[in-house]
């Protein structure tokens, strides 16, 4: 029954791939249902590791060499050498395709009259010029703010709301960090944050995508503490 149950399972696994459209197998069993749920966490876990393509037969090969023949084609330390070089590779390659437009963005602002660009990416406009003290880490700012994408959709403001938004200097994400440690109490500046010193590759709900080159304007209040 085992060996009847991976070679269904492997067969399925062939067929769902060369069939351009496919119905669900009928689980009239509870193996089948345990199969069909092993299949199915099988592939969840490879997804979340960044693996959504692969050569079924040689996948099904793999399977029943290790479950019916009892032996591999393949020592298991290499094995988990070649998954992690080709999840590395796959993922820059996506980091390198969603970050093909930030990217850009922010090269061309960089040439832009008043757009300061420092070492770690942050580019920031000073737009009205405080003089008063300058935070440091572990203090606690009221600030105003707007934050939209590149492509000018807002996903926050605090002015929206009508209230003042108080945080620790070293609570929010980096870019925002090095910023409020460069304003004077009193400034009003546009900062435009690469992904690296955003979100990264989170995205955050349905309003910022992973990998989002992140634009906000901030007006620091007071320092509170």
């Amino acid at each position: 029954m085992k060996k009847l149950t991976i070679v269904t399972l492997i067969l399925i696994l062939i067929q769902g791939k060369s069939e351009a459209q496919h119905s669900h197998a009928h689980l009239a069993t509870e193996i089948d249902s345990v199969s069909y749920a092993v299949g199915m966490n099988i592939a969840n876990s490879l997804k979340s590791g960044g693996i959504d393509t692969l050569n079924f037969v040689v996948f099904a090969e793999a399977v029943k060499d290790v479950l019916i023949h009892n032996h591999a084609n393949m020592e298991g330390q290499l094995s988990n050498t070649v998954i992690n070089d080709y999840v590395s590779k796959a993922k820059a390659a996506k980091m390198e395709l969603m970050t093909a437009e930030g990217r850009a963005f922010l090269a061309q602002n960089a040439t832009k009259e008043g757009v300061i660009s420092l070492p770690s990416g942050l580019q920031y406009k000073v737009i009205n010029k405080g003089n008063g003290a300058i935070p440091i880490d572990g203090q606690t700012v009221k600030t105003h703010y707007r934050g939209t994408l590149i492509n000018g959709k807002q996903f926050d403001s605090s002015y929206d709301r009508g209230q003042p938004a108080t945080f620790g200097v070293n609570q929010v994400i980096a870019g925002w960090t090095e910023a409020l440690k460069l304003m004077p109490i009193g400034s009003k500046w546009e900062l435009y944050i690469p992904h690296n010193l955003a979100y990264g590759e989170r995205a955050m709900g349905a309003n910022i995508p992973a990998y989002s080159t992140l634009i906000f304007t901030i007006e620091l209040l007071e320092i509170v503490k």
